[in-house]
Parts: C-alpha cells; structure tokens; sequence
C-alpha cells in the first residue's frame, strides 16, 4: 500500500496533469514545472515558452518554413462637418465616430494628400489663396493618413531594417530579426505650423498592413506576418518605437491549442496615441489564420477570420488605447467586406455568401451556394438567423441601417433584399426587387431611400449567366417594404466603363443637403459601326473620359449636370483596354460651394453652382 505521502504526491501530479490538459497540450513532460502561467485572451491562450511556440507551428504546419499568404497595403457615408463655421465634407466612412484612413483630408481650411512618396499639405480656402504650403517627402511610397487635430498619421510601408534589440529582449531559442524585413510604418507629424511639419513619432510594427481605424486620440492598427520557422527555430514579430525596438515575447503570443487553419498568421492590433508621443503603445498578438476583413464601432474591434467553409470573428474591446478580448463566434459562409457587418443595440449582425471559401475558391456546386445574415448576442452566440437566401448567387452588397438589412446578390438578375431585424431572434425578409444590373455598394439617401452603384447588365444567350455593361446609379424606395422600387436610375458608358467607388467608399462623396453626387468615373463607349450597327453585348467600349463626374440627385431623380477632368491631352485615352495616367481624379469634396477634384497631378477647385473652373495648382 501506498503511504500518505505517496498518496498525497500521487493525487497532486495527477490532477497537476488533469488540469494541464484541461487548460492546453502537454508537449513534454518537462513542461509541467518552472513555465509561465497560463493567460488567456477571451478563450485564446498564450504560449509558456519558445519550445511551445515551435512545436506548434512544426505539428500544423509540418514544414520547415511556413508562409501566409501575404496580404498587400490595403486601400486606405460622406458626412458634411462644420468647424468654425466652414461648411465641408469629410471622408466617407461607415460608423459616425470612428475615422478611416484615406489619401485625402481636409479640416475646411486645408488640404492633405498623399501622393507617391510625399504628403502635401496645401491651404485650400479660400481658392484665391489655394497652393501648396510643405511637403513632407518620405523614402518609401506613402499609404493613407489620418487628420487629427493638429496631428497628421501617416502610413507607409517598406523593407527596413530594425534598431539593435536591446540584450534584456533577446528571447532564447527564438530567430532575432531578419536584417532587412516588410514592416508597416506609422509616423505622426506636429501639424501646428503648416509650413514646417515636425516629427514627433516613428513606430515600427513588422508585417502587412491590414487596415486601420481612429477613435478619439487613438489609431488602432492591424498588421500580419507570416508565422515562420527558420534555421529550426520560430521567429516572432518586432515591433520599434522610436529608437527602442524589441521582439514579441512567445508569453505574449495567443493561440486556439487545437485549431487547424489553412495557414497561420502573427496578428497584431496596436493603439497609439496620436497627441501624445510619450505614451507607450499597447498591442495584442494572436496567431491565427490570415485575416483582412474588419469592422470596428466606438467601443469594439471585431476581426474575421475565414476557415474552409465559416467565417470567425473575435470581439475585441477598445477602451482608450486598452485592447481586451470579449468573445468570439462562429457563421457558416464567407464575408465580403465591411459594410457585410455591424453593431447594433448591443447586438453583431453578418451577412455571409455560403458554398465558396472566402479567398475564392468555390468549395461546392452552384446549386449549393447561397447567402445568409445572421445576428449574434453580446457574447458572440448566434441568436438569430435567415439562410438559404437568393440561391446559386452571391453577395455583391450589403448595407445595415438600424433595424434593417439591405442585401445585393447577383447572377443574371439584380435581387435587392430588404430584412428585418427588430427582432434579433427572428430576422425576416420583408420584400426584394429583381431588376436587371447589381449594386457593388449601397449608400443610405435617408431612411427609406438607397443609392446603388454598380454596374447595368444583359443576360447572356450562351448560359446562365449575365454580361455587366456601364455603370448604373440607382435610387431605390423601400418606404413600402414589401415592395421597394427603383425609382430613378442613370447609366454611364458601355462595356468598360470603371470607377474606383466601385471597390473603394472613399471615392464616394455625398450630401444630400446639396443634392448632390460626386463619383470619379474612366467611361468607354462602344462605336456600332464597328458592329455592323448591333455590337455584341460582351463588346467593350473605347475610352472617351476620365474625371469626377457631378449629378444632381435628389427623390425626382439623377440628372448629370457636368465633368471635370484634370486630362489634358485626349491621346492619353487612345490605349487599347488599359488606362493608367496621373491625370486620373481618385478624390472629390467640397468646402462651402466649391468642388475640389484630386488626381495625382493636380487640384482643381470648382464653383459647385455651375461647375465653372476656379483655380487650380499642380501636385510636384
């Protein structure tokens, strides 16, 4: 017989194994003593050492070196603001309070922009006083920036190399920093003096930038790096603030003990104070799978994460520069972008594509895909859901406002959904449209009325499929829900015919106060003759334009009053199916009645009244 003391050291090693296998993997025996504790970020946890790290990224990944897919520099509802009473427009954004990243900003006053490897900033009003006060020239391409008061966020992205490690950082059994490595840079810039903008912060953060908001004096910032193991040991992110530059300890690092991603990721989210350069930065790693899709309200950060055939998304708070986990949940299907979520009345809503994974390959037959929104509770549970919806097609658009979702998918035909979730236990459609062309964006005209931009369509007589055509501008009424109408529509161009507002809300601007609509368009026209009077309906046009073009919309309808281009040689446009030029308007705003058009050559400021050319400077 086992004596007491046995006893008692038997049962304690015991349930000291029981409770490491309730709490996460037992690698080694050794593991047991003289580790870390365990913490827990929502039900991720960290990882207790190196060796934990390695092994196991060596037993997903069965590979000597694993890489994610490397996301790029991403592209970084117009709201008019006022400010010592200048009346001007802002950058597009989808929640009032939280600010998104884009290559122009005005305060009403001045403007700055982001071109190439410089950030202008230029006094804009009046136009008679309009030209270009500093420059601030980088080494590398300029991404989007942030206006903050007197502080201007500037992102870029290069291949820098990082500060010495300080010898309290170095991590045992973990790859230093390669020398030269992609990092994500934030710079903030004193703006008080417009004619000599003074550094006041460098941060470093290495990986892709994924994306970013701003809340208050805080940018949050996302950005991902590969999960690699290198000469037999893991390498972790460095992140470099100022001078000081240090490497994400393995204990910081949080993980799922048992998931199986298609390919694993460093993510990092870092708030930084963008008014005081003294305070520290705070961030949280998560190694999971490869993300780009985000959506951020005033309080919460939730991040997606596509798996085979379901989308997770994590619940993070954001609490004046504080970052905590909350919860996370789980949807079948795949997510389009951002505007396919939202925050309501302590309630998440997501609309999902089922029957495709979300990098694009279709993970079943047509007959099997279908979309789906889908309400979760505070806690990230599913407590609602309506699926099966518009079978055999996708979601092109999604749009939330309050009670009500607004859904675009497409195939042949254009079926605009109309939902109801006053009820987050039981969502319902309330009507749909079917008209021919899809909407890639929906913008709120007020509460019963939309703004669709997409493209026309022509169902196809070879299958069963459809051939986009020009861009279309719709105005849909769902004050009858039941039954919503196209009550105006507008159409530019033939086969061809592009804009960025397409893919990018930031081209977008809008007021309805001034009934007005401003989109940067490249329009094409299809010549019959070619055709024998009857061209094809997969004919692409020719370019004829580049430029913002302005319409009046307002509930009797959208007319186009007018374009300005900043093209002065028409030759530009005589190149075959491709256009590229600097001459191309990407941006538009106003301030008070004037138009201000932004290309990569130039500022043109316009009377908004009747479009006359005001003044001008050029951007070199």
């Amino acid at each position: 017989m086992l004596s007491n003391v046995a006893k008692l050291t038997t049962y304690a090693l015991i349930g000291l194994i029981c409770g490491s296998l309730l709490m996460g993997p037992v690698l080694q025996l050794e593991m047991l003593t003289n580790l870390p504790d365990i913490n827990y970020f929502g039900s991720l946890q960290n990882f207790r050492s190196a060796s934990d790290l390695q092994k196991f990224l060596e037993k997903q990944t069965s590979a000597p070196m694993y890489r994610v897919f490397e996301l790029g520099m991403a592209q970084m509802a117009s709201t008019d603001s006022s400010k010592g009473g200048t009346n001007y427009s802002s950058t597009n954004i989808q929640v009032a309070g939280v600010d998104e990243a884009d290559k122009v900003k005005t305060d009403g006053k001045y403007l700055y922009i982001a071109r190439g490897n410089v950030v202008y900033i230029s006094k804009a009003y009046p136009p008679s006083e309009a030209e270009i006060l500093s420059r601030i020239k980088l080494d590398e391409q300029v991404g989007d920036i942030y206006l903050a008061g007197n502080k201007l966020v500037v992102f870029s992205q290069n291949y820098t190399v990082f500060g010495d490690i300080e010898p309290t950082q170095k991590i045992p059994n973990i790859m230093p920093p390669i020398k030269s490595t992609q990092v994500t840079i934030v710079r903030v810039y004193d703006i008080s003096n417009k004619l000599k903008p003074k550094l006041d912060r460098d941060f470093k953060a290495e990986g892709n930038y994924i994306s970013s908001r701003m809340i208050g004096d805080y940018v949050y910032l996302i950005v991902q790096k590969g999960a690699y193991i290198i000469e037999g040991r893991p390498q972790t992110p460095v992140i470099q603030d100022g001078s000081k530059a240090y490497q994400i300890q393995p204990t910081d690092i949080y993980y799922y003990w048992n998931s199986t991603e298609p390919w694993y990721a460093y993510t990092t989210i870092i708030s930084l104070n963008s008014q005081n350069p003294s305070q520290q930065t705070q961030s949280k790693t998560l190694l999971i799978g490869a993300s780009s899709t985000i959506y951020v309200s005033t309080q919460h950060l939730y991040l997606t994460v596509g798996k085979w055939s379901n989308t997770t998304i994590h619940k993070i708070k954001l609490d004046n520069g504080l970052i905590n986990f909350i919860a996370e949940g789980t949807v079948p299907g795949w997510v389009l972008n951002q505007f396919s979520m939202d925050e309501y009345n302590g309630y998440f809503r997501i609309a999902t594509t089922t029957g495709r994974m979300w990098w694009g390959w279709r993970g079943g037959s047509s007959t099997e895909q279908s979309s789906a929104v889908y309400v979760l509770d505070k806690n990230m549970k599913t407590v609602g859901k309506i699926e099966g919806l518009a079978p055999k097609e996708e979601i092109y658009s999604a749009r939330f406002m309050g009670n009500r979702c607004y859904l675009v998918t497409f195939k042949k035909v254009d079926p605009l959904f109309v939902i109801d979730l006053s009820k987050p236990t039981e969502p319902k459609i309330l009507g749909k449209l079917k008209i021919p062309g899809y909407s890639n964006y929906l913008h709120p005209y007020d509460e019963t009325h939309l703004i669709g931009l997409g493209k026309e369509t022509v169902e196809a007589e070879e299958g069963d499929f459809a051939w986009y055509q020009g861009l279309k501008i719709s105005l849909f009424d769902v004050t009858n829900v039941a039954n919503p109408i196209e009550i105006a529509k507008i159409e530019v161009g033939d086969r061809g015919t592009d804009s960025p507002a397409l893919h990018d809300h930031h081209a977008f601007l809008f007021s309805k106060e001034k009934n007005l609509l401003v989109i940067p368009i490249l329009e094409t026209k299809i010549d019959p003759a070619k055709y024998n009077g009857k061209p094809p309906a997969n004919a692409y046009g020719e370019y004829i334009a580049q430029g913002a073009y302005v319409f009046e919309i307002s509930l009797k309808g959208i007319t186009l009053r007018g374009r300005i281009t900043h093209i002065q040689d028409d030759s530009l446009l005589k190149s075959g199916y491709w256009f590229n030029s600097e001459s191309s308007v990407e941006r538009s705003l106003y301030i008070e009645n004037f138009l201000y058009t932004i290309s990569g050559r130039m500022v043109k400021i316009n009377d908004l009244n009747n479009l006359k050319e005001i003044s001008y400077f050029n951007l070199k």
